[in-house]
């Protein structure tokens, strides 16, 4: 009796070990919301089909660059507990009317210096770019975008370190070395299981130094995929239970989203448990032309037809 009362009271002061580091965590991820939005029950997530824009910024202190490297754009429906993701190639040559084309990755940049031109402060400026982004991929992809979520690189080492890393398959043998903003790649081909800043490094290899083995937009968006669909897959397993509270930490500190506190709550409790089989993964392809990819049309028609069904079921 006595080892069950520990038991219990051990569980009963890791449940509000989570409580704390989840209330803590929500406060840090939703910064970037307004908190006089207040949402009505009927549009609420929990019962309506929502639509983000995920973005991976490299803003790296070495570099200065604040380049959206990983693109994404997620298509989420509460009925069916399951996602679409669009991944859009970082080189990726973007057209929508009323604005200048450029490459998909830098734009946000573009937006967040002529919102400080304008005369707003950083975290205004920010918040002004994101919507920016919203609006132009909305009418990119002909979908309303409802929120912006942007995770830095250091969040998603974090992240597959708080779940003991993913195994995947190295699909070549990945060697680079770039001492300006010290990266060192160095992965040999091969299923394998990696930890945090080597399965970014299997995320991010474009080229060796020598210039050999060669991985395109479309290679990397696929690796995305297969990390992502290992991280659902084992936040959702019994095993990985004991590793949220990691995970939590992870999220808060790299994590900033627009969603009010009270959505990003309804969010978790209802897409927790969402699988790895339950997100539908479509990564664009196109055509290779320096400096651009030119994005493949009809295949960029499936993406949007796909987003639009995932938030009209």
């Amino acid at each position: 009796m006595a080892a069950l009362l520990l038991v219990l009271v051990g569980a009963a002061c890791y449940i509000g070990y989570l409580v704390y580091e989840s209330k803590q965590a929500l406060k840090d991820i939703t910064t970037d919301a307004d908190p006089s939005v207040v949402v009505a029950p009927e549009d609420s997530v929990k019962v309506k089909p929502v639509a983000l824009m995920m973005l991976g910024i490299d803003s790296r202190k070495k570099t200065g660059t604040l380049n959206t490297d990983v693109m994404m754009i997620v298509a989420m429906n509460p009925k069916t507990k399951s996602a679409v993701v669009v991944s859009i190639p970082r080189d990726s040559r973007i057209q929508v009317s009323g604005y200048n084309s450029r490459k998909a990755n830098a734009y946000y940049a573009n937006f967040l210096r002529q919102e400080h031109n304008d005369g707003l402060k950083d975290k205004e400026a920010e918040q002004a770019a994101k919507k920016g982004m919203r609006t132009m991929f909305s009418k990119f992809f002909d979908i309303p975008i409802d929120y912006t979520a942007m995770i830095n690189f250091q969040g998603f080492s974090d992240v597959v370190d708080a779940i003991g890393g993913v195994t995947v398959d190295v699909d070549m043998d990945m060697h680079y070395v770039d001492s300006a903003d010290g990266t060192n790649i160095n992965l040999s081909k091969g299923r394998q299981k990696l930890m945090g800043d080597d399965a970014l490094d299997f995320v991010r290899y474009r080229k060796s130094n020598d210039g050999k083995n060669m991985s395109s937009d479309f290679d990397r968006n696929q690796r995305e995929s297969q990390v992502l669909g290992q991280i659902a897959d084992k936040l959702k397993s019994f095993s990985g239970v004991p590793k949220i509270a990691g995970v939590i930490k992870a999220v808060g500190s790299n994590l900033r989203m627009d969603i009010p506190a009270g959505e990003v709550e309804n969010l978790l409790k209802t897409y927790y448990g969402i699988s790895g089989s339950g997100i539908t993964f479509i990564p664009l392809e196109g055509t290779w032309k320096s400096p651009y990819v030119y994005l493949d049309q009809a295949k960029l028609q499936a993406a949007k037809d796909a987003l639009q069904a995932k938030l009209a079921e």
